[in-house]
Formats: structure tokens, C-alpha cells, sequence
């Protein structure tokens, strides 16, 4: 065979060509993100978006169908009307803390618990119902663990810190806070809280009556909160009562859509329809977090400050936008900066509050893709989540 080869002389100065840098690494050994990286990790960001599947809302509910896939089916009839999508949406999303199960709540008043892997081999796997099938999946191993359906709309859930098997919603057309157990197999709620009745509230309209939002005390299990869409924000502490033990106000009682507590459990804050981020101690001047007696009822406000304010103080911003009050529709901390406190507005604009100094320190226009779209106008809330990135650092993105 070698009388067949032809042989070909060396290149002068031939060097081996240099191996390419392992570029991930870099990062994680100096700390430094060039823009370049950054740019490509965007981009692959990006691009892992474009995988996300959609999940359907075709379950049975015993004898009954889903009420969320059912409205959906209207909705598709309908498309033409001015009654398409009155009634469709997941409205409130939320992972437990190892990121296993992943709770939802709808428009048509479903409550669903998925084990997230099996969500996830449904939707990667080979990419066809043909598939399960061949292979022979039934359709009861994919339901939901948990799939309730209420009367009502919901429009948050939140998974209890201290008890992951504890999944609470609430609706703003009710005044009261549903707890499940999805280590039982029950329709009915453990534990149901009451809002009662305001003794601070100017609001008498049943339509003030709603919760806008939940939020567990990380360190106590027995402490859970809820802001109201009058203005309040009700504790609750589940050793003695269903009822509030306290009633956090403000002077204007703005509607509360969205409320955090910091990393320490010691100061509460509520972003408000009118531009509005409250905050409030709730050691109350005290060293202890603990209630004194379930009789005490009022804590002073903090602080707040008006976004619109802080938005004016950006020169460049201000010199190319109109900036005036607009609805916070929710804030959320940074987990790896606890002085960082993000907000989206409801016309798309998003940012962050240094709560430190009180000082926006970063702000986002809406994406391209939203040009043109009513954004105000839309009846649902858009919630805030971080993202973990490289060498300890975060990034945002708003989902809808």
C-alpha cells in the first residue's frame, strides 16, 4: 500500500496547531465575564427558551373533565368573540425547593402538582403521543399528583419552606387562603385562613374582599402572610387562629399586588397598583420576631418610596420617557444578593431597588417582541424570577 501513497513534503517551520482555550473555565478561575461570553451565554440562553414545551390541561377530574382544558376549548371556539380567553391561563406558578414538583393554579380554578421530570420526559422525549403509545404509558402516569379544582379563580400559589408537603393558594375574589396537603388525597383544603374583616380598611365593596398574594416565613412555619386588595397585609399565626393577629396599613390603602419578605424574615415589603413599594418591621422595634400577644393588631410603616420618583432621577432615562406612576405588578428578591429587590411594571418596564440606598440601580425596557402590544390593558399580573448565571452571579427574566 505505501507504493501508492504520495508522499508530501514538510512545510517549512510547521508548528502544531494551537489547541483552542477551554473558555467556560475562565470565568469560574478569575471571576472576569468578558462581553463576548456574555454575549454567547445570552445566546444560548436564548436558545434553551426556544425549547419550552406547552403543557396541556387535559385531565379528568373523576367522573368530571378539567374545567381549565374545558374553558380552553371554548375559548378555542370562540376566538372570534370578545369572550375568548375569559376564563383560560395559568395565572400563578411555583417549584418546591429541591425543584422536584412544580405547583400551578389557573383561571378556571384548578390546582395541580406535577413531578417536574415527568413533565419533562413528556416533553423531550421522542417528540409524539405515538411514542407513549408504543411504550405503553398510561395516561394516569402523567397526571398531576395533585389536581383539585375550586369554584373560584386562582391567582397564586406558594409552596410553606418549612413544610414542603404544605401547597397554599388564594384568589382575589375571595378573602380566603386554601391549604393543601399533597401527602393526602383530598379535595378539601387542611386548613382554610379568613381575611375577616378589616378593622383599618375604608373599603366596604365586596370587591376589595380578594388576596393578591401569599408569602411563608421562612423560619417560623406557623407565620404566613397575605396582602389584600385593600391595601392591607394580613398575618396570620396558624397556632392560634384562622383569623389575622395583625393588620400591616398605609395611608392611601392602594391595592397590595405583590409582597416579599427579606432573607431574614425581620421586614416585610408590598409593591402597590400605584407605584407604591411599602415596607414594614415587623420586629416592631423589638429584637424578637415573635408576637407579644395575638391582641396586637397595628406595626407603623417603615418606609416607602415611589418608583416614579427614583425612575425620574435617571437622567437618561428621563430625557427619553415619559415616566409616570405606573402598577407594580411584583417584586422578588435576588437569592444571591439580598439587598437587591426586583420589580416589573405593567407596562413591561422592569428594573432593581437597591433597598439599601433606595436607588434603582438597574433598568430593563420591554422586549422588542412586545412592541405594540396592550400591556397595560391585560388583566393578568406578570411575575418576576431569577436565574442562576456564572460565578455566583444573577440574572432576570420575567415570564408572563
Amino acid at each position: 500500500m505505501d507504493n501508492y501513497v504520495v508522499p508530501v513534503p514538510p512545510r517549512e517551520n510547521s508548528r502544531p496547531l494551537p489547541r483552542p482555550g477551554w473558555k467556560r473555565s475562565a470565568p469560574e478561575l478569575d471571576g472576569r465575564i468578558s462581553s463576548r461570553y456574555r454575549h454567547e451565554a445570552s445566546q444560548l440562553l436564548l436558545d434553551s427558551y426556544a425549547e419550552i414545551r406547552a403543557f396541556d390541561h387535559n385531565y379528568s377530574n373523576g367522573s368530571d373533565s378539567c374545567p381549565t382544558h374545558m374553558a380552553r376549548m371554548a375559548n378555542a371556539f370562540n376566538q372570534e368573540t370578545s369572550i375568548s380567553y375569559a376564563r383560560e391561563g395559568v395565572l400563578g406558578l411555583e417549584f418546591d425547593m429541591k425543584g422536584i414538583y412544580l405547583a400551578s393554579v389557573t383561571r378556571s380554578g384548578c390546582l395541580t402538582v406535577h413531578d417536574f421530570e415527568t413533565l419533562y420526559c413528556l416533553a423531550y422525549g421522542p417528540a409524539s403521543s405515538f411514542y407513549w403509545f408504543l411504550t405503553g404509558l398510561l395516561a394516569d402516569e402523567v397526571k398531576p399528583l395533585l389536581h383539585i379544582s375550586t369554584c373560584l379563580p386562582l391567582n397564586v400559589v406558594r409552596w410553606n419552606p418549612a413544610n414542603q408537603d404544605e401547597v397554599a393558594c388564594a384568589s382575589r375574589q375571595d378573602d380566603k387562603i386554601m391549604l393543601f396537603d399533597i401527602g393526602y388525597i383530598s379535595s378539601e383544603p387542611v386548613e382554610v385562613f379568613e381575611k375577616g374583616k378589616s378593622k383599618f380598611s375604608r373599603h366596604s365593596c365586596e370587591l376589595y374582599n380578594g388576596l393578591s398574594d401569599i408569602a411563608f416565613a421562612s423560619a417560623d412555619k406557623s407565620r404566613l402572610l397575605a396582602s389584600g386588595l385593600d391595601g392591607a397585609i394580613y398575618i396570620w399565626d396558624r397556632r392560634l387562629s384562622n383569623l389575622p393577629c395583625l393588620e400591616l396599613t398605609t395611608n392611601s390603602q392602594s391595592q397590595i399586588n405583590s409582597i416579599v419578605l427579606d432573607l431574614e424574615d425581620r421586614i416585610v415589603f408590598g409593591a402597590s397598583k400605584h407605584g407604591t413599594i411599602y415596607a414594614w418591621d415587623l420586629r416592631g422595634g423589638r429584637a424578637s420576631f415573635a408576637f407579644q400577644s395575638h391582641n396586637e393588631v397595628y406595626y407603623p410603616l417603615l418606609t416607602s418610596v415611589k418608583l416614579p420618583s427614583l425612575l425620574g432621577k435617571i437622567t437618561s432615562l428621563k430625557a427619553q420617557s415619559n415616566i409616570t406612576p405606573k402598577e407594580i405588578h411584583s417584586i422578588s428578591f435576588n437569592p444571591s444578593c439580598s439587598y437587591q429587590l426586583a420589580f416589573h411594571l405593567d407596562d413591561g418596564w422592569s428594573g432593581v431597588l437597591n433597598i439599601g440606598s433606595l436607588s434603582v440601580t438597574h433598568v430593563h425596557c420591554p422586549p422588542a417582541w412586545l412592541d405594540g402590544v396592550g400591556m397595560s390593558t391585560s388583566p393578568n399580573l406578570r411575575r418576576p424570577s431569577w436565574l442562576p448565571a456564572c460565578s455566583g452571579r444573577t440574572m432576570h427574566f420575567w415570564r408572563k
